[in-house]
Order: structure tokens, then C-alpha cells, then sequence
């Protein structure tokens, strides 16, 4: 009797499972409803701020730095002396650049004055035309000594034969040779004279050109010296602009983004001191899969968020693409894996910067997450992007609740992102869409299709 009754109830037991899986469908799984509903496509990467342009405070020659007392953060406006070299450096190089040049100048002018020269030049030519008066006088002396003497000569000749006839006296004869005797001296003597003044008058020729020479010389030295100027010129202009570069203003009105040096010490040129930005013009850069850059125009709406702004995606910081970069990098991921990307930079929209600034405290080189919108539509048959698979071709596909019983569809799909996917072809609005559907899972198989939200308008 008992035996009996068990086999009863486990008939009964196996009869209303055959009863309630018949009646329930099947087991449960999530579905959704195909509706139309907005759509956007995205891309999402990490980005970075930064500013498109710094500037550079450095070092304009070796020298050695005063105390530079602005720090990080520190707001400069533009023309603003920010760091200044040693004054008593460059003072005293520039002093000494200039005492050089004046002492030049003085010397050129001493030395291009020709006027004593000149004036010796003049009385050098009148010299020599006076002594040429006195070799024509000398000679004219000469001529009449030697006149005087051949006439004291012929006189003696003539006494001697007047002696022997007795018409002259020993005494007569006597004159006669004193007088020959005496022309004769004055004649050699008018010429050795006239020979010194010759040798005088010779040498006196030379006096002009030897001032001329002089002259000539000064001339030369005026032009070393001039050369000399110049040199020391090159250097006062050296010192003059080293004087001028010794304070360095900021370019612009900005910020105090690093500072290198603090106490007053010797510095190389070329050394960086500071560098200055401008916050109004900061931007956002983020490194994008080059397959996704394809899809990046400039002009795109995009927005950054994340924890350190205290945004969610979809409601950031508005901003648009500025530009994407022609040419991409290699960069291997945290994964070891080697991949494409390319540079994209993200403005933002006019006014928003002061705002960002001031209230989300964003800075230069802040790690931010970005979202840039590649496409979008105000009305598509949207599904989860949970809901969709590749089949073994690579043609997507999604499971369809359809009168209790599974469907494979296949799908065109137009806009997609991280959780959505606009379907164009395979699916109609208000049919029911597995999301996440089990690889168990068989076309035909009996389910209880279980709905997650609420069907939107348009569906």
C-alpha cells in the first residue's frame, strides 16, 4: 500500500513539472524593449591638460643671477620684471666697454690732427724755394770770383812784361800778385760754397716729402685706429644689449608654472629660470586608437569628467575638438600590447575656461577623462550593446523573445557606443531583446522573457 502511494506522488510530481514548464514558457531571462530613443557616438580616453604654448624665462649669457623671489602659481602680468642678473656685473662690463670707445675716439682725433704737420709741410716747400735763390746767388758769386780771379791772372801776366820793358815797378808787380792771390782764394772759396749749399739745397728737397710721409703715416695709424673703435664699439653694443637682457619681463600675463633657481648664484647661459603660462588658454590632448581618429573631425562636440572634476559622462565640462594631429605614434599599452594612436586636442567653449579654472581647479598636466561625440541621432531603434554577439562569420547577431520562444536574428547596426547600438536592419521596435544572452541558449528554446525598464516613448 505504501509503495503504491509513492509511485503516485512521483507521478504527480513529474506530471505538474511537465504542466509548469509547459504553461510558464520556459525559464527566465532579461529582455529589453527595442525602442526609438536618442543615440550617440563616442569615443572615451584618458587625456591630459596642457597649454599649447609656455615661455621660457633663461639665462641670456653666464653671469651670475640675483634672487628670484616669485614662486609656483604666482600671477605676472605681461612687461613684469620676473628675474634680474647681478647689476654691478654688467654695469661695470658696460663702463669699461664705453671708457674703451671715448678713449679711441680721443686718440683719432689727436692723431688726425694735421695741422702742425701741415704748417711744416709749408715752410719745408718755402725753404726749398729759398734755397733754390741761394745756389742761383751762389752760383752767381762763384761766376764773379772766378771772374775776378782770371782778370787778377791776366793783370799779373801783363806786369810781369811790363817789368821787363821798365814800365812797372817791383812794387806794381808785387799788387799785382797779392791781388791775383786773393781772387784766387775767394774763388775757391765761392766754390765750396756754392757746392755746401748745393749739398744744403739737396737735402732740403727731401724736407716736403718727408713731412708728406709723416703725414701719410698718421693716416695709417688713423685707420688702425678706427679699426680699434670699431672693435670696441662691437664690444660697448655687446655690453649695452647684455646691460638691456640683464632684466627679464614676462612675455605675457600669466602664471608661474616651475621655477628652477632660487638663491643668487653663477649661471651658465641658456639656463632655465622660469617658465610662465597663460591658464585662459588651456587645453585637453588625448592619445586615440588611430581606427577611431578616422571618425574625429575638428569642430566635434566632446566634454571631459571624472572623480577629480566631480562629473559623470554626459554631464562634464563641455568642449570641442580643436584639431586632430596628421601623423600618429606607437605607444604599448599597460597590457604590453603595441598600438596606433593619434594625437587629438580638445578646447574649451568660450568662456568655460575662467570657470573650469576657478571652480573645478583644473592645472596644467591634470589627468582628466575625455569624451569626444563622433555622430549622433535624435531618433533610432536603440538596443543594449550587451545584447548583440558575432557569429562564427563576424556578422552581428541578437536573441529575439518571439511568442515564448528564442529567434537568432541578424543585424545591421548604424551608431554604436559603450552601452548602446542603433539597429537598422534584423529587429522592429517593441520586440523584445535578450541582453546578455547565455552561449547555452538554443534558437527555439522555450523562455519566460522577463522585462528590465520601462519602455521609452517612440517605442
Amino acid at each position: 500500500m505504501f509503495k503504491t502511494i509513492a509511485i503516485v506522488v512521483g507521478l504527480l510530481l513529474v506530471v505538474g513539472g511537465v504542466w509548469y514548464l509547459t504553461q510558464s514558457g520556459g525559464p527566465p531571462v532579461d529582455v529589453v524593449v527595442a525602442a526609438h530613443r536618442p543615440i550617440e557616438e563616442y569615443i572615451d580616453e584618458q587625456g591630459k591638460t596642457r597649454l599649447p604654448r609656455t615661455y621660457v624665462i633663461s639665462m641670456p649669457f653666464d653671469a651670475r643671477i640675483g634672487e628670484i623671489s616669485l614662486e609656483e602659481g604666482d600671477h605676472v602680468a605681461q612687461g613684469q620684471q620676473v628675474a634680474r642678473i647681478v647689476q654691478e656685473d654688467v654695469e661695470a662690463e658696460f663702463a669699461e666697454a664705453k671708457a674703451a670707445v671715448e678713449r679711441l675716439a680721443a686718440s683719432i682725433r689727436e692723431t688726425g690732427d694735421k695741422s702742425v704737420e701741415e704748417t711744416t709741410r709749408q715752410q719745408a716747400e718755402y725753404f726749398v724755394q729759398s734755397m733754390v735763390n741761394t745756389v742761383e746767388a751762389a752760383k752767381t758769386q762763384m761766376t764773379a770770383s772766378r771772374s775776378r780771379y782770371e782778370y787778377a791772372s791776366t793783370f799779373l801776366g801783363r806786369v810781369q812784361r811790363l817789368i821787363e820793358k821798365g814800365a812797372k815797378t817791383e812794387d806794381d808787380l808785387d799788387r799785382a800778385n797779392l791781388q791775383k792771390v786773393e781772387s784766387e782764394t775767394e774763388y775757391q772759396t765761392d766754390v765750396l760754397t756754392y757746392q755746401a749749399i748745393l749739398s744744403i739745397d739737396a737735402a732740403t728737397r727731401l724736407l716736403p716729402s718727408m713731412v708728406g710721409q709723416y703725414i701719410d703715416r698718421k693716416d695709417l695709424s688713423v685707420a688702425v685706429l678706427q679699426q680699434q673703435k670699431a672693435e670696441a664699439e662691437a664690444r660697448l653694443r655687446t655690453a649695452q644689449l647684455r646691460l638691456e637682457r640683464s632684466t627679464m619681463t614676462s612675455p605675457v600675463d600669466g602664471v608661474i608654472l616651475a621655477k628652477d633657481l632660487t638663491s643668487e648664484q653663477q649661471v651658465a647661459g641658456g639656463t632655465k629660470l622660469l617658465e610662465i603660462g597663460q591658464l585662459d588658454q588651456l587645453e585637453v590632448e588625448a592619445e586615440v586608437l588611430s581606427q577611431d581618429a578616422t571618425h574625429i573631425k575638428a569642430g566635434d562636440r566632446a566634454e571631459i569628467y571624472g572623480p577629480s572634476l566631480g562629473k559623470k559622462a554626459g554631464e562634464g565640462i563641455a568642449m570641442k575638438v580643436e584639431r586632430v594631429y596628421p601623423a600618429g605614434f606607437t605607444k604599448v599599452s599597460s597590457l604590453g600590447v603595441e598600438q596606433q594612436r593619434v594625437l587629438v586636442i580638445l578646447r574649451f567653449d568660450s568662456g568655460i575656461t575662467v570657470e573650469a579654472l576657478e571652480q573645478q581647479g583644473l592645472g596644467v598636466d591634470y589627468r582628466v577623462q575625455t569624451r569626444i561625440y563622433t555622430d549622433e541621432k535624435p531618433q533610432a531603434l536603440v538596443i543594449p550593446r550587451s545584447a548583440i554577439f558575432r557569429n562564427v562569420s563576424g556578422s552581428w547577431q541578437a536573441f529575439v523573445a518571439k511568442a515564448g520562444r528564442l529567434e537568432r536574428r541578424d543585424l545591421q547596426l548604424g551608431l554604436m557606443n559603450d552601452l548602446e547600438v542603433e539597429v537598422l536592419e534584423g529587429i522592429e521596435p517593441g520586440e523584445h531583446v535578450l541582453i546578455s544572452p547565455e552561449a547555452s541558449l538554443t534558437v527555439g528554446a522555450a523562455i519566460t522573457p522577463v522585462q528590465v525598464g520601462a519602455p521609452e516613448e517612440g517605442a
